[in-house]
């Protein structure tokens, strides 16, 4: 693949998710970022994020187009896409990466409930004490849409993946905190989204 995909939305919310990366992985060592989808987050976040490594995952069928932004738009600090199905056990080497930061964009509502579940077992597994989840999507507050274009979204979800739903925040972190993930900041973001930050803490 020589021409990148591309992302309206990933080009409209990037700068707006960059601001609070900037201060939530401040003093992260080492990110995974999971479902990298195209890789315009990546090429974008890491060059803004120089003290850090950016490493990309996402399943083998998202890799030709992660490559192909991170041939366009490299960077010393980015790493190309590890494979990665949260539904089996994460290609993570623990003796010579310490994952202290991990995130995730769009991904929890395109995932299945199960799916979701494995996400959390995999980050209390993986994250380092002390490291950083931020997590950029929309989500439902108790049972209820946060507008009219996120019940739209959600129709539209259900129409097209029958396990794929917004999630409610209520659910996301009492599975965060089973994992000693602790929420510690629930960001507003454009378009009716969110940027969740939690602290893994034992």
């Amino acid at each position: 693949m020589n021409t990148p995909p591309y992302s309206q939305s990933c080009e409209n919310n990037k700068a707006a998710i960059a601001t609070t990366l900037v201060l939530c992985f401040k003093h992260a060592s080492h990110v995974l970022e999971i479902g990298s989808g195209t890789g315009q987050h990546a090429v974008y976040f890491a060059k803004l994020l120089p003290h850090l490594i950016w490493q990309t995952s996402d399943q083998r069928a998202y890799h030709d187009g992660i490559n192909a932004w991170i041939t366009q738009a490299p960077s010393d600090n980015l790493r190309r896409p590890l494979t990665l199905d949260v539904q089996h056990p994460w290609p993570i080497d623990h003796e010579n990466a310490a994952i202290d930061a991990i995130f995730s964009a769009n991904t929890l509502h395109i995932m299945s409930a199960e799916m979701v579940e494995q996400f959390f077992i995999g980050v209390g597994l993986h994250l380092c004490h002390d490291g950083d989840l931020c997590l950029y999507g929309p989500f439902n507050y108790q049972g209820q849409y946060s507008s009219e274009s996120n019940a739209d979204f959600d129709r539209w979800l259900a129409s097209q993946y029958s396990h794929s739903a917004i999630r409610d925040i209520e659910w996301i972190t009492a599975l965060a905190n089973a994992q000693q993930l602790k929420l510690i900041q629930d960001i507003s973001m454009p378009a009716n989204n969110r940027l969740l930050h939690f602290k893994k803490q034992v």
